[in-house]
């Protein structure tokens, strides 16, 4: 089976060392990306570590796919101890930085330790040095790219930079590279905050070992550069007026069903404020939105469709250069803008200030610096719920996605189970049945394809393969390009997802955890059938299943 290449670097920045280890075994079995990372952290971080503490590790990881130039392929994964969530968590972001952190002949890298000054990692192909940057201390992103290219003659693409929301530990702080791609969901920007780590940059010129089947390296390029696709022009915005006619766009906090002013913020509208093309390491697919407001001068990359209801219909918030604020705002300051605008939503429920779109972005501002109410909401809707008093919408403590399991009713089974939470991305049951190939009521039946989407999920993740690639990826692509059965991925995909709830688990997750703020037709009744799909008596991985070693299917 094709798999990533080069040792596990681990950096441990309270004692500012560096240590390679070679994980050519591991990476046999797991491939590379959020597979191997995962098997990483099951192993090296206690079950009862603190996600601020310095046993809390970090991992930064590619998969084979990020050695070639295929396009949907410019992304990388990201995983650790969640400060949002208090369970493991992966996430990925595209960009640049994946043909540079290959170019170093690395396989994955390990933050581990706690450093007492703010501090900058310099990672090559010749090794490691450790900056020390009070200057930093506050730094947006931007501010600390510009430092990056002043010092270090490296652009933004070579870096992975925290806010001042990951230093003063935002539970949903991201990580950023190349100023607006974040590692978004689950709080990773505060690890690094806890750490002191401000940034890490890579740059080398090891060349890509790995030959890529060709075809389907080159089909899945050229169909990606003649696409027609929507989405090349409006990312994930394309589907907002047809999501909000036809199913539930959340509005209000969850209040209202429908956004009156969908059309004010949706794809036409973040279409017209597009001035050029945006696209992703190696990819013609191009359909990132670099927008600009002439006339107030407000840019940014963005926003797609789950910051235009965050943002937007979730704060009742009808102009796209409101949404567009925001977004900007939480890419400089670094924040997950799925889970700082539904915050920022349930303290204007709280304060009966729908549609305030400057109080709105004055209390996003605070978060980050965690000023007056900013500090409590920086914790998070589900610590913060009581004293606002509003309902908890969130799952596991993760704030909910703009698609509504109210209304796509696999999509919320799906939200109930995922070991992340109440992300949209971790099996995407949605596509499904907004495109009427899974009836949306109802969930009883739809547990197979629930762990089916969830594997494929979890080895997309790996591969490393963009979601917006799925009908270019196709099943038989993979397994030319992994030289594996499609059923062999899925095993890798099962063994991910399993070692993630079994991480959970020992940190005292079960049953309980998987559950909805709200009703959905025979829920308890399909959690039995998902446990019994994927083997797990009531939630909860057995004991006598040992340490997981080589992947199995579900």
């Amino acid at each position: 089976m094709l798999h990533a290449t080069g040792p596990l670097l681990t950096v441990d920045v309270g004692e500012r060392t560096a240590t390679e280890t070679e994980i050519d075994d591991l990476l046999e079995t797991r491939v590379g990306g959020r597979a191997a990372a995962t098997a990483l952290a099951h192993e090296r971080i206690p079950f009862d570590a603190d996600p601020f503490g310095p046993e809390n590790r970090a991992y930064l990881s590619t998969g084979p796919l990020q050695q070639s130039r295929m396009s949907f392929t410019g992304r990388m994964n990201m995983t650790g101890l969640s400060p949002l969530t208090d369970g493991l968590v992966s996430t990925n972001a595209g960009g640049y930085l994946s043909r540079n952190f290959v170019a170093t002949g690395l396989g994955v890298l390990e933050l581990a330790g706690e450093s007492d000054e703010p501090l900058a990692v310099h990672v090559t192909d010749e090794g490691v040095e450790f900056e020390e940057v009070p200057e930093l201390e506050g730094a947006t992103v931007p501010e600390t790219s510009d430092y990056v290219a002043d010092s270090r003659d490296l652009g933004a693409e070579h870096c992975i930079a925290i806010g001042p929301a990951g230093e003063n530990l935002v539970r949903f702080a991201s990580v950023m590279t190349f100023d607006s791609r974040a590692f978004g969901r689950g709080g990773l920007g505060a690890v690094l905050g806890a750490k002191n780590v401000k940034c890490v940059t890579f740059d080398g010129d090891v060349e890509p070992p790995l030959e890529i089947p060709n075809p389907p390296e080159m089909d899945v390029h050229r169909e990606a550069a003649q696409s027609d696709d929507l989405m090349r022009r409006q990312g994930t915005t394309g589907g907002t007026e047809f999501i909000n006619e036809n199913f539930s766009l959340p509005t209000r906090y969850f209040e209202e069903y429908e956004f009156e002013r969908a059309a004010d913020i949706g794809g036409d509208a973040v279409e017209e404020k597009k001035y050029k093309k945006g696209a992703c390491s190696a990819c013609a697919y191009a359909c990132k939105l670099p927008t600009r407001d002439e006339e107030t001068g407000v840019e940014t990359e963005g926003p797609e469709f789950e910051t235009v209801y965050s943002f937007g219909s979730c704060q009742g918030v009808g102009d796209v250069v409101d949404v567009m604020r925001g977004n900007e705002l939480c890419d400089s300051l670094g924040m997950d803008t799925i889970s700082a605008g539904v915050t920022v939503a349930a303290y204007l429920a709280s304060e009966d200030e729908f549609g305030n779109a400057d109080l709105a972005q004055e209390v996003t501002e605070k978060i980050a610096y965690r000023e007056g109410i900013g500090d409590r909401l920086a914790e998070g809707v589900a610590r913060v719920h009581d004293d606002l008093g509003v309902d908890d919408y969130t799952v596991k403590g993760m704030e909910f996605a703009a698609h509504d399991g109210r209304v796509l009713h696999g999509q919320g089974l799906s939200y109930a189970v995922a070991n992340r939470g109440a992300d949209h991305m971790y099996a995407s049951v949605l596509s499904l049945e907004y495109g009427g190939d899974l009836d949306p009521e109802g969930t009883l039946g739809k547990a197979e394809t629930l762990v089916e989407r969830e594997n494929h999920n979890a080895f997309r993740d790996t591969g490393i393969v963009c979601a917006f690639g799925d009908d270019y990826v196709t099943e038989d692509r993979l397994e030319a390009l992994f030289d594996a059965d499609y059923e062999e991925l899925l095993a890798v995909g099962a063994e991910t997802v399993r070692l993630e709830r079994h991480f959970n688990n020992r940190r005292g997750f079960d049953r309980s955890e998987d559950a909805l703020p709200y009703e959905i037709p025979d829920l308890e009744d399909a959690l039995e059938e998902y446990y019994a799909a994927r083997g797990w008596p009531d939630g909860v991985v057995p004991d006598d299943a040992g340490e997981p070693n080589a992947p199995s299917a579900d």
